[in-house]
């Protein structure tokens, strides 16, 4: 099923039987992607009296309990009640859910100190457009153990608030991101780049959102797409989402 749209004046087309899923699937146990210390994702069977809820164990159907991190098991979405005093939650924040977007791909710049950074130059010379209002953000080297990294200890790349300051002047009110988090692993509790990104506590900007742990295939090209987040209807900060990009071609 092919979808005709216009952007900024123009017509384009998006073929919606080829998507590109860019999230990490979840699986339990150790050999998925996992940060910040949580605990990995949990997958239990119900058990009441004599039911149980696992085909496997003889039960007539699989019905099971869940126990996850959304921010730390995987690919999700947050909001500004990731941060936040008051309580925000993305199933209010996150209204809408096709977007077109832009797909850069990014080189950290090493400090001194060894950590690895996103700077806000870095992000000028690959994205020129104020055409979109969401960006996805490939870092290289763009190995697929990405998919099932842990990043714990490790010191992951970060980006500098600056640069996320960058893209808000840009209109990027949707972030996408192959890293665990926008902001240094440890950092105090300063949350710069988040702060920066929602522009909390100032001038909060409700709808943003942050979907961090995306994982783009080499293969993809940089270029304009259509974006689809999906997410469950939590009424939390972050939920486990599903990003699917479609190939924007120009008619």
């Amino acid at each position: 099923m092919k979808i005709k749209l216009i952007h900024n004046g123009k017509p384009y087309q998006a073929d919606l039987q080829v998507p590109i899923d860019i999230s990490i699937p979840l699986d339990a146990g150790n050999e998925t992607v996992n940060c910040f210390y949580a605990p990995p994702l949990e997958v239990s069977p119900v058990v009441a009296g004599d039911f149980i809820g696992s085909t496997e164990q003889g039960g007539p159907v699989n019905f099971m309990n869940i126990k996850l991190n959304p921010h730390g098991n995987g690919t999700h979405t947050e909001c500004v009640g990731h941060i936040a005093r008051e309580r925000f939650t993305i199933n209010q924040c996150l209204k809408t859910f096709h977007f077109p977007a832009r797909l850069v791909t990014v080189t950290p710049e090493t400090l001194e100190n060894g950590d690895r950074i996103i700077l806000r130059r870095s992000l000028e010379q690959v994205f020129h457009h104020d055409d979109v209002e969401a960006l996805i953000i490939r870092t290289l080297p763009n190995e697929i153990s990405k998919m099932k990294r842990h990043y714990s200890g490790t010191n992951p790349v970060y980006f500098h608030h600056d640069a996320i300051s960058f893209l808000v002047e840009r209109g990027i009110n949707h972030l996408l991101t192959d890293l665990p988090s926008v902001d240094r692993e440890e950092d105090g509790g300063k949350l710069l780049a988040h702060k920066a990104f929602w522009k909390y506590p100032e001038d909060i900007r409700r709808s943003a959102t942050i979907t961090e742990l995306v994982y783009v295939p080499d293969v993809v090209t940089d270029g304009l797409y259509l974006l689809n987040v999906q997410i469950t209807s939590l009424e939390v900060d972050a939920s486990p989402s599903k990003p699917v990009i479609y190939q924007l071609t120009k008619l």
